[in-house]
């Protein structure tokens, strides 16, 4: 842990403000967020949904992977994986568990996704058979076209993507921050436009994209096909660690879940948004 907080403390200084948030936090990150439960259910109900997306042994690209904990599950079910982020000790922590699969960590952010794909196919990369983005990294990033183009040179005419990104009327949240006494961070997802956000004493910004300004960033290269609520019930990680000590209350919310993520989608923490490469030829944006 100490070689990553040296290697994170050289790059600081040219990083995004949220990766250094995170770069921040990355030494710690799994064994605070690993230990809740709700969190785990969250994951849970998202890597359902990629393995059923997924091609058997596809080459799969993620976005934002932190620490590498669903990279790692998906190499660990034979899919060959090149997670980015922008944090670079994130990408250390990555590699060390994606080495033993064969599977790669590389740093990039989504402003430059663009650039990073060019620099992926000019050396001989191969496209990939599908994309994904867990917790919510996008909303890192103000302006999702770059993200939507890079992505569309680098994956496949009908390949999925699955982004997950904090979904914008979350009332589990809102009771949830009601009952911390925290009001002023009950309505957050109802502002427009940048939002300041901290994590470690460090502040970024986040964009609570809607649903309709993803599909035209992603438009016309990707169509989205269905959207799934990901915490419709299950609450958010402001809930822990309180949530965590009732399994029996959180195994009930998981399963309601399972049977509202599609009709009540919008009102999820996060929504998987599910688009698909169409056969729209690359032009400038």
């Amino acid at each position: 842990m100490e070689a990553v907080n040296k290697s994170a403390q050289a790059v600081t200084p040219s990083l995004r403000p949220a990766a250094v948030a995170f770069d921040a936090v990355a030494p710690g990150f799994d064994e605070r967020f690993g230990a809740w439960r709700s969190v785990a259910a969250q994951r849970g109900a998202v890597r359902t949904a990629l393995l059923r997306a997924f091609p058997a042994r596809g080459r799969i690209l993620e976005l934002g992977g932190g620490t590498g904990e669903d990279a790692a599950f998906l190499a660990e079910h034979g899919f060959d994986i090149l997670l980015t982020d922008p944090s670079p000790a994130m990408v250390t922590l990555a590699k060390a568990k994606l080495a033993p699969f064969g599977s790669k960590a590389a740093i990039a952010t989504g402003e430059e996704l663009d650039d990073f794909a060019a620099n992926h196919l000019s050396a001989g990369g191969a496209l990939f058979d599908g994309a994904f983005s867990n917790f919510a990294p996008l909303n890192c990033v103000v302006d999702l076209k770059p993200v939507a183009h890079g992505l569309a040179r680098m994956l496949k005419p009908g390949a999925p993507a699955m982004l997950v990104l904090f979904g914008t009327f979350c009332p589990a949240e809102m009771v949830t921050e009601m009952l911390r006494g925290k009001p002023q961070e009950a309505l957050r997802r109802f502002k427009r436009g940048k939002v300041l956000a901290r994590l470690a004493k460090r502040e970024f910004h986040v964009v609570y994209h809607r649903r309709a300004e993803l599909v035209r960033a992603f438009a016309p290269w990707f169509v989205l096909e269905k959207s799934l609520g990901i915490g419709v019930t299950v609450p958010p990680s402001a809930a822990e660690p309180w949530i965590s000590q009732q399994p029996r209350l959180l195994d009930t919310m998981e399963k309601l879940d399972r049977v509202l993520s599609r009709p009540l989608a919008k009102l999820g923490d996060h929504i998987l948004y599910q688009f698909r490469r169409t056969a729209a030829p690359l032009v400038n944006y």
